[in-house]
Parts: C-alpha cells; sequence; structure tokens
C-alpha cells in the first residue's frame, strides 16, 4: 500500500497485492487517518489488487461508511474486473455511488419561495 498525499483535498490510496484477514487492518487505519482531515474525496486505487476476500470488501464498506459520516466522497479506480464483479453482486457498487448527506443537501437545487 502507498499513500500520495500530494493534493490533500484528494489524497490517493494505492493497494496492490492481496487485500484479505491478514493485509486489511493497514487499510483501514490508512483510511480512518486521511478521514480524520475531512479531504472531499478519498481516492482508492486497486491497479494492483490480485485478491480480495470478505473482510477487504468490508473495509471498503468501511470507507464509505465513514465517509459519509465525515462528508468525504469514496471513490474506486481502477477496479479490476473480479472486484468490479464483487462490487456488483453484494451491491457495494450501489452503496458507493450514494452521496454524503452534506453532498446531497449542496447539490439539491432550492425550490423557488412561495409568494402571496
Amino acid at each position: 500500500m502507498s499513500v500520495d498525499v500530494s493534493d490533500p483535498r484528494s489524497p490517493v490510496i494505492a493497494v496492490g497485492g492481496e487485500l484479505a484477514y491478514t493485509t486489511s487492518a493497514p487499510l483501514r487505519a490508512e483510511i480512518d487517518r486521511l478521514l480524520t482531515g475531512r479531504p472531499p474525496v478519498i481516492v482508492i486505487d486497486f491497479a494492483g489488487l490480485t485478491f480480495i476476500d470478505s473482510t477487504g470488501l468490508s473495509v471498503i464498506v468501511h470507507a464509505w461508511r465513514e465517509g459519509q459520516r465525515a462528508g468525504t466522497l469514496i471513490r474506486l479506480r481502477a477496479t479490476p474486473r473480479f472486484l468490479g464483479t464483487i462490487l456488483d453482486m453484494t451491491g457495494v457498487t450501489g452503496l458507493l455511488a450514494r452521496q454524503a448527506p452534506e453532498q446531497s443537501a449542496v447539490a439539491a437545487p432550492k425550490p423557488p419561495a412561495a409568494t402571496a
């Protein structure tokens, strides 16, 4: 795992190898550390990922949930086909597409004021 914080508003975590029970704790800790700074976006790059188990998947869900609380969008980049399939089958793709409440409120147009 490597972390690029050259743009603190959009740090990138590059994940390689296996993301499983024995290797997922450092990723979870890094996500939590980055979320304390409340960046608008955290990008998780899976270009080097070769395997993921349910523990690794739970880290992605954890990132989304904590990102929702912090108002940070979690974006996945370079997801291998096998990971995309797993995310779709488990419904995580739909979770990741949801905006944080603060983002939804900002993006939603305000209704026109009623006049009497």
